[in-house]
Parts: C-alpha cells; sequence; structure tokens
C-alpha cells in the first residue's frame, strides 16, 4: 500500500497571486511561462496584477465550507475509500481546503485518489446543498505527496490533526 498526503482548497478562496503563497504558471520578467513547484524551494507569493485577474475571471463567489459541509464530505469519503479498497488515516476539513492521509494500493495515483475523493464528494455536497453559483466546489487541481515512509505517514497524520481552525478532523482509531 501506498500513502498520499491530498490537498485541494475551495474554488475561489486561494488564487494565483494571493499572498499566501501559489503554485501556478507565471512569466519571468523576459522569458517562457514557468510553475514553481519543487518541493524545498520558494514558490510565488504577492503578484497583486495575477491575483486581480484571476478574481475577475471567477464565475461565483468563493465556496466556503460550513460544519454540516464538512460532515457530508467525510461520511461521503468514507464510502468511497470503502468501496476503492482505499484506507483514510486522517482527514481534516476547513473553511476553504481539505487535507487527506490515505493508503491504497501501488495501482492506484495521488491523482486518481484526490480525483475520486473531489468527485464522489462534489455530487453529495451538490445533492444535499444544491449546485454553487460557480458551479463547481474545488479549484481545479490539488496536492498530491506521496508518503515514501512511515516516517511520513506519521509526520502527515500529525500535520492533518493539528490543523488550525478546522471544521471537522477525523482519524482511524486503529492508529
Amino acid at each position: 500500500m501506498l500513502f498520499w498526503l491530498l490537498t485541494s482548497t475551495t474554488y475561489g478562496t486561494w488564487l494565483p497571486g494571493d499572498q499566501r503563497g501559489f503554485v501556478s504558471n507565471v512569466r519571468a520578467p523576459a522569458g517562457p511561462r514557468k510553475r514553481h513547484n519543487k518541493p524545498g524551494t520558494p514558490y510565488d507569493s504577492q503578484v497583486p496584477e495575477l491575483e486581480r485577474v484571476a478574481r475577475g475571471n471567477l464565475k461565483g463567489p468563493p465556496v466556503r465550507l460550513t460544519y454540516d459541509h464538512a460532515k457530508t464530505l467525510v461520511d461521503q469519503w468514507q464510502i468511497t475509500a470503502t468501496i476503492h479498497e482505499w484506507r483514510i488515516l486522517a482527514a481534516a476539513v476547513m473553511s476553504n481546503h481539505f487535507h487527506l492521509v490515505v493508503g491504497a494500493a501501488e495501482t492506484h495515483h495521488g491523482s486518481d485518489l484526490l480525483r475520486d475523493f473531489k468527485s464522489f464528494g462534489s455530487r453529495r455536497l451538490t445533492e444535499a446543498f444544491g449546485r454553487p453559483r460557480s458551479g463547481t466546489w474545488w479549484t481545479s487541481s490539488g496536492s498530491r505527496r506521496h508518503l515514501a515512509n512511515g516516517e511520513r505517514v506519521a509526520a502527515a497524520v500529525r500535520y492533518v490533526l493539528e490543523q488550525e481552525f478546522p471544521l471537522i478532523v477525523w482519524r482511524d482509531e486503529t492508529l
């Protein structure tokens, strides 16, 4: 089984150009677009013009999750994991993003897991609360970090369980 730390933000809450930092294609002063997303290297931050353009392109207001949304997501994610024979070790849902630590067979890549958790979660949220005005709950991608050993898995679980201002934190009680 391979373990992954999955993260995604809700639609419109963390845009390219954000002062908190972001990973997106940016143009160097005289050159092609580059994506600064290598672990351990600086990422881009505070590009107000880029953020202004991104905000102007939004199809609806930013999506902010509530406790009821978070509860619905965690319930659906447990169903999704059971169906696929994946194992969720920890989950945290905040108003503007989520984190999951998940184990899956080696045949499943983190991008598969993230896609399915977001997809099934979106369907369940839409059934329960209606479709957001933007037409989507999430940003288009997200982070999929492979956790290469038990030490990294344990660190990721701690990170998820210690999130600031969570709506819900869930952990596998067998840990």
